[in-house]
Order: C-alpha cells, then sequence, then structure tokens
C-alpha cells in the first residue's frame, strides 16, 4: 500500500509528500524511480506549457484582466495540470525513463522487479551467531597454561640474569627495564603497583646513578632508602645523607641496609611497610598507586614535604609507564 505522503506528491505544493519520496528510495526502490519519473515528467510538461502562454502573451497585450496576479494564479494552475497529466496516461517519457534508470539501480532488474538477493537495510542480513563449542572451556584452560608457562621462563630468564645487574645504572631505560620484572612479580604477591615501586625506587636512587654505597665502595643494592635502626639485624653501610628538619635541608651520617641482591630489596620493603602500623593506612591504598603515594609522605615515610608529588611526577613519565607495559607481565 502507498504510504499517503507520497501520494501528497501529485500536489506540486506540498513539499511533505516530495521529502516521503526519499524515505521510499530506501526500501522499494522501483516505486519511488516511478513516482521520481512522474515528477521529472510533469515539469517537462510544465515548461512546454510555459513556452505556449508566452507565445500568446502579445495578444493579451492591453487586456485589463491581464495583471501579475492572474499571472500568478495562471502558472500555479499550468504547474498541477502538468502534475495531473503525468500522473494520468501522461506523454509517455515517464515510462521510457523508468525503464532506462532502472537497469542501473543496485538490486533492481531491467525490468523493474527487485532482486531476491539484494540486501538494502540491516534486517537483510542474518544475524546469528554460530553455536559455541562445548570444547571451548577447555581450550581457554589450554591458553592459560601456555600463558603462564611462557611468562614464568621469562621471569626465570630475567631472575637467572640478576649477577649481571650493574651496580650503577647508565640511564632511566636500563633502570626501568632491568628492576620491573622484580617490581612486578613483587607487586603481584603484595598487591602494590609494580610502577610505584619502580618510581619510588628512582627517585630514592636518581634512577640508579646514586646507589647507596659503604665507605668502601661495598655496594647495598637499597632501592628505597631503609636505614637501618634497631630492628634491623642485617648487614648495613653508613653514607651521608641530605634529611629535612624543620623544612630545612641537613647533612647527616646515617646507617642503612644493605641487601645481597635487589630482588632482596624490594622484599624487605614491603615487610618494611606491612610490619610498621604507621603504613596501615598506606598499604590500604595499594590498588590506587597515585593514592598510595601521597599517603606515603603523610605517613613520615621520608622527611621531604614533596616526596609523594614527586613519586608520582616520576611514576607517570611516558618513558616509565611504556618500559613498564614492555616488560614482561606475570599473570595468574
Amino acid at each position: 500500500m502507498q504510504d499517503y505522503r507520497v501520494q501528497q506528491a501529485q500536489v506540486y505544493t506540498d513539499f511533505d509528500g516530495l521529502n516521503a519520496l526519499k524515505t521510499q528510495a530506501r526500501t522499494d526502490k522501483n516505486a519511488a524511480l516511478e513516482q521520481v519519473a512522474k515528477q521529472f515528467e510533469s515539469l517537462f510538461l510544465s515548461e512546454m506549457l510555459k513556452s505556449m502562454r508566452k507565445a500568446g502573451e502579445v495578444f493579451a497585450e492591453g487586456n485589463y484582466l491581464n495583471s501579475n496576479e492572474s499571472e500568478f494564479y495562471r502558472d500555479m494552475f499550468d504547474s498541477q495540470i502538468s502534475l495531473s497529466m503525468a500522473n494520468g496516461t501522461g506523454t509517455g517519457l515517464a515510462e521510457a525513463l523508468v525503464r532506462q534508470l532502472g537497469e542501473s539501480i543496485p538490486g533492481m532488474a531491467p525490468n523493474g522487479e527487485k532482486l531476491a538477493g539484494h540486501k538494502t537495510t540491516l534486517a537483510d542480513y542474518d544475524r546469528s551467531m554460530p553455536a559455541i563449542s562445548p570444547r571451548l572451556p577447555e581450550q581457554i584452560e589450554a591458553v592459560e597454561d601456555v600463558e603462564k608457562s611462557l611468562a614464568n621462563e621469562i621471569l626465570t630468564a630475567n631472575l637467572n640474569s640478576d649477577a649481571e645487574l650493574p651496580v650503577v645504572f647508565d640511564s632511566p631505560e636500563q633502570f626501568v627495564s632491568e628492576l620491573m620484572p622484580f617490581a612486578q612479580r613483587i607487586g603481584r604477591e603484595s598487591g602494590i603497583d609494580p610502577r610505584l615501586m619502580v618510581a619510588q625506587a628512582a627517585l630514592e636512587t636518581g634512577w640508579g646513578k646514586h646507589m647507596i654505597e659503604g665507605d668502601a665502595n661495598e655496594p647495598s643494592f637499597n632501592l628505597f632508602g631503609i636505614k637501618a635502626d634497631s630492628r634491623w639485624n642485617g648487614d648495613a653501610v653508613t653514607i651521608t645523607t641530605t634529611e629535612f628538619r624543620g623544612g630545612v635541608a641537613m647533612k647527616e651520617r646515617a646507617d642503612f641496609r644493605a641487601y645481597a641482591d635487589y630482588e632482596a630489596s624490594f622484599r624487605d620493603y614491603v615487610d618494611f611497610l606491612q610490619s610498621n602500623p604507621r603504613y596501615k593506612e598506606v598499604l590500604s591504598s595499594a590498588g590506587e598507586p597515585e593514592v598510595f603515594a601521597e599517603k606515603l609522605q603523610q605517613a613520615g615515610y621520608a622527611t621531604d614535604p614533596e616526596y609523594g608529588s614527586k613519586i608520582r611526577r616520576i611514576m607517570n613519565r611516558d618513558s616509565l609507564m611504556t618500559l613498564s607495559m614492555s616488560s614482561a607481565e606475570i599473570k595468574e
């Protein structure tokens, strides 16, 4: 059944009917083509009538019935007559247009009929999903097993090269790439973000260029500046450090913990926080590194009043984020 708005296109002053042709063209190109061809034929007839009227204008000169108003209504009458003629028997022009243009319309046969396999809307496409294989859960588990195996191999290879790790690092890139595997492993066990631990270690050591060493240049592998107080029973080294007292930087001699390797430094860092009640609130934000860094400074981990903001700035550096993403991610 034809849309009543398309039928209104037979009244030349009704533009809503013409707009309806656009909508009809999306679903029924053949019917829309016929209507448009008739519209074109009506324009042709209208121009023909105008030419005929113009030829008779010489006889209308001096006629008191001839005026601008009468010409206006005469043109309206001619336009409607043209449209009515085209929608009637017409001159055959519309039929010729349908035959010619129908051959070039996608999805339409030369005779003007819609091709059965042509798709005009999304509803014409098959949207059914293939059945899920009952073996899918087994295949997912197999993929996860392979992933864990490869991750463990990467971790083992990185950690086995501990003897080759430098005491002093040449660049931030080397610092991150060498220490991130340890941070990821410890972070997986403790819940502390690996990027935060590496960023804090970078702040404490100047990206590994100013590692804590004893008077005889013995390495301490101390990445987090943890001092050797009465609770520490291991090795220690004594150095001159900078502390803030009342907001004023002062040089002091202090003992710092010494470790056998970098992994021991990461582990003692976590143990240090977990065993001290003042850091209980800090650890509650382990999954929020930005908040963790701020609370760490508020809890008095360091005397530098800008300690938390410095960690955040280092943690959000492009180089640290890029290198941490490219390092071996261990997932369980």
